[in-house]
């Protein structure tokens, strides 16, 4: 059910236009914005037509960049796991608990800076931001291939993490300035589809690279690191021109585009974009039911699928001697699929505008698949299970960023919320690495497993959780205060009848601006 799109004025496009307007008085009504009144005066399907044609355009110079990013910051992130498979452990005299520690050292870095990270992204232009950070990590990758210890790999490590923390919350939060809260399940799908994609590609890259061995006196595990640190540090460059500004500075567009994008974005946000900084707001985000629960639902695909990007090819590599040699090419075709799910799961998402449900059905597999890890001795069974389960955590997580940005108003109780959100699902990376140990019987995994189904069912209980009392929430204001004003109603905070309508006697404007989600005419997503 959709958020009510109420605004602290008489007229929406007034406020676009940053003109005044007094409520009681039309005469003293300030004029449009000219630009947005040609948008307008259109006719209803001139308008849907004109909107169309804009989100595709929006679509061709945002997204592929964005997802091609994201894919090679995955990839860097996970190739540890393939440069296993090349003697990394041998060549560096790596324990099993060093081997541990490289992996999970990067996600307590990416953990601590991510917040701050984004915090500095409203700060900076984002296409100064971006590609200056993708530059940083790409060089950190390109040393991992010259390390000659642990310590030297560990330490490259945690600075990989620091220096990617920004992208993914960064790219998340930037997709909010552009497209409507019905139009972001698709597009985080797609963006998504990056990590998911680096997993075949990881596999891919890993077989080839590999064969590198003895190329300039350096080991294959080297290589693959450094040519894969060289292709982000291009991609880093190119992102100077490739990665656009906010829509009030993207080279791309027309004033009238511009104006039409925050029209759009303010009739589908109303409340949720306003409220000034608070303590009050902060600590709102962090008490709020649904954060606690959102951050559990979070991590239990993120934990999924850190597990299986990782340690697919481990996995694979010890069910049988059929396996064992194409290991690596034998995990793309899993990740191809899981891409197919989550683009699919998007659109669906979106077209039905529907969340939590998506989550249940394929958590649900997910937890099937770990079931038949652990109990089959089949390899080809356990290969099957590995497409069940790849195919089900890839979508969970797209959808469930989406669901979770969808149920918060109130821009800082929102960005906190968030922060918290996405610190718990990136942590997962610390429990797949501690979950997944060498020492444990190949080719069971019982603990690591078992750990992820944990996870897998507790996003499935979680996602039930949240869909009955947002419902059940959504209900009851229904009953107490009717249903929620359309998208072009007119309001007036400040007006005496408004406020007794939605209980709202007692509360100053900018307690009633800050209320975001707890506001009676909000409707939670479900």
């Amino acid at each position: 059910m959709a958020y009510e799109k109420e605004v602290d004025v008489v007229d929406v496009a007034s406020v676009l236009s940053h003109e005044v307007t007094n409520a009681n008085n039309e005469k003293d009504r300030a004029p449009l914005n000219p630009v947005l009144e040609e948008y307008l005066a259109m006719e209803p399907a001139d308008r849907a037509a004109f909107d169309k044609k804009l989100l595709r355009r929006m679509d061709w110079h945002l997204i592929p960049w964005m997802t091609f990013l994201y894919l090679m910051s995955f990839l860097d992130r996970v190739n540890v796991g393939t440069a296993k498979l090349w003697n990394l452990e041998r060549d560096l005299h790596l324990n099993s608990q060093q081997f541990a520690n490289v992996t999970l050292v990067f996600f307590v870095s990416y953990v601590a800076f991510e917040i701050p990270s984004n915090l500095v992204l409203k700060k900076l232009r984002p296409s100064r931001f971006i590609p200056g950070i993708v530059i940083i990590w790409s060089l950190f990758q390109i040393f991992m291939g010259l390390v000659t210890n642990y310590g030297q790999l560990l330490a490259l490590r945690f600075c990989l993490g620091a220096a990617e923390a920004g992208l993914f919350p960064g790219l998340s939060f930037y997709l909010n300035g552009w497209y409507r809260r019905e139009e972001l399940s698709q597009r985080m799908a797609f963006f998504w589809g990056g990590a998911v994609l680096a997993g075949a590609f990881g596999g891919i890259f890993g077989w080839g690279l590999g064969h590198m061995q003895g190329v300039g006196g350096k080991p294959g595990w080297a290589w693959i690191f450094i040519i894969e640190g060289l292709m982000t540090f291009v991609c880093g460059i190119a992102s100077f021109w490739l990665i656009y500004d906010w829509p009030d500075r993207a080279r791309f567009l027309t004033d009238l585009e511009r104006e039409v994008i925050h029209y759009r974005l303010k009739l589908d946000s109303g409340l949720a974009t306003q409220g000034a900084f608070s303590w009050k707001a902060i600590r709102r985000g962090v008490t709020d039911w649904k954060t606690i629960t959102f951050m559990i639902n979070y991590v239990g695909p993120a934990q999924c699928m850190y597990s299986l990007v990782m340690f697919a090819p481990s996995i694979l590599a010890s069910l049988g001697s059929w396996t064992r040699p194409q290991s690596l090419l034998l995990s793309v075709p899993p990740y191809a699929l899981a891409f197919g799910t989550t683009i699919f799961t998007g659109y669906l998402s979106d077209k039905w505008f529907k969340r939590g449900i998506f989550n249940m059905f394929w958590g649900t597999l997910a937890v099937v698949g770990y079931v038949i890890l652990m109990v089959t001795k089949q390899p080809a069974a356990k290969y099957f299970a590995v497409f069940l389960t790849t195919m089900s955590a890839a979508p969970m997580i797209s959808t469930t960023i989406v669901w979770c940005g969808n149920n918060f108003g109130s821009h800082y109780k929102k960005a906190t919320a968030m922060g918290m959100i996405f610190s718990s699902g990136n942590s997962a990376g610390i429990w797949a690495a501690l979950a997944y140990r060498s020492k444990d019987p190949k080719p069971t995994y019982i603990p690591g497993h078992a750990t992820a189904m944990s996870f897998a069912a507790a996003n499935v209980i979680t996602s039930v959780i949240l869909w009955f009392f947002m419902r059940r929430e959504n209900q009851r204001r229904e009953r107490e205060y009717g249903p929620a004003p359309g998208p072009e109603e007119l309001h007036d905070i400040d007006d005496p009848a408004y406020r007794a309508k939605w209980g709202l006697e007692g509360l100053t404007h900018d307690e009633i601006l800050n209320l975001g989600d707890d506001h009676p005419a909000f409707r939670y997503v479900l």
